[in-house]
């Protein structure tokens, strides 16, 4: 038989050196410090609605990018509930430093602290808050939602929404890019919801409301949308030295995710005591937004009793304080 048939013994590899990678340290970590976290500084641009987009836009990819999910109610209710907030010094780095799991309690302070002000408005606005009251909310929901917290502070959002003057407060509106970027296209076109650019309202609103307007006088939105109208004529009325407080606003919309954006809207840009948003259609008979009256009506009932209960379990509890303070324990009566 042919030496060529026979199995071969391997002879002994000879030992090789390390490649040069490998005498490399490992690369340093890239996972966040635990350290404070402030706001970074956002340059924003010099056309306030291109801010508001911007703002849309990155909350956007936060929202997405975290894997939040398909309910747009949580981005956007996160979102509005941050514009009630006024910018105070601080404010920004300590809601950064807040853990997922503490910001549903910060949206349900701020939601309820302007229900008891107008309870109408936030009833109307419930689709945008009521997921912070889960008492299991999914985790990486929260996380999320802690991303859109952090990408809206630090696109500027306290920036737009955070002035003490209203009409700075009104530049711009911050939901209406937000909501039709969370929109589906198909979804919609389905709707018919296309909201009408800045641009056009501001020009309508100058066309339409002039120096002889007076205080009672009425403005009616059958269409609010997120309420980009109210916006350019409150704007418009500000700058001819009147106050919208004076004025009646009626909104209506047959989504309730706008005819929510449109209240939160009412209470950001200041519309006044007389403004009332009604989630109906529109083209269905109604007298004169009886129903929304009859709702805006029921809502303020409900915060009395409400109020009026807490004050009772108050006086209760002060009444009991009390009591133990004058009645001897039994310990000191022995």
């Amino acid at each position: 038989m042919s030496d060529d048939f026979m199995p071969r013994t391997a002879a002994p590899a000879a030992e090789r050196p390390a490649p040069s990678w490998a005498k490399k340290p490992p690369p340093k970590t890239k996972a966040r410090t635990t350290g404070k976290i402030t706001a970074r500084r956002y340059h924003a641009p010099r056309d306030p609605h291109e801010h508001a987009r911007k703002i849309a836009e990155n909350v956007l990819d936060a929202w997405y990018q975290n894997f939040g999910g398909s309910s747009i109610d949580v981005p956007l209710g996160t979102v509005a509930g941050l514009s009630l907030l006024r910018n105070v010094p601080g404010l920004a780095d300590w809601v950064l430093n807040l853990k997922p799991e503490q910001l549903p309690q910060l949206l349900k302070e701020i939601y309820l602290g302007h229900w008891i002000k107008r309870p109408d408005l936030l009833n109307r606005a419930i689709r945008l808050y009521d997921w912070a009251w889960n008492p299991d909310p999914d985790k990486q929901q929260l996380r999320a939602v802690h991303a859109v917290t952090r990408a809206a502070i630090n696109t500027g959002l306290f920036d737009m929404t955070g002035h003490d003057d209203a009409w700075q407060r009104s530049e711009a509106d911050v939901l209406s890019p937000l909501l039709t970027g969370l929109r589906h296209k198909s979804d919609k076109k389905w709707r018919g919801e296309y909201h009408t650019p800045a641009c056009i309202t501001d020009l309508m609103a100058n066309m339409t409301v002039d120096k002889d307007i007076q205080p009672g006088m009425s403005f009616r939105e059958p269409a609010v949308g997120s309420g980009t109208m109210f916006r350019s004529v409150a704007q418009r009325l500000r700058d001819l030295g009147r106050n919208p407080h004076d004025f009646h606003w009626y909104g209506n919309d047959i989504d309730s995710l706008s005819a929510g954006c449109a209240a939160i809207n009412a209470i950001i840009w200041d519309l006044g005591p007389r403004c009332l948003i009604g989630c109906a259609d529109s083209l269905a008979p109604d007298d004169d937004y009886a129903k929304t009256r009859a709702e805006a009506a029921e809502a303020f009932e409900q915060r009395d009793r409400y109020m009026e209960t807490a004050s009772t379990i108050v006086a209760y509890r002060r009444a009991f304080a009390l009591v133990d303070q004058l009645m001897p324990s039994k310990e000191n009566a022995a």
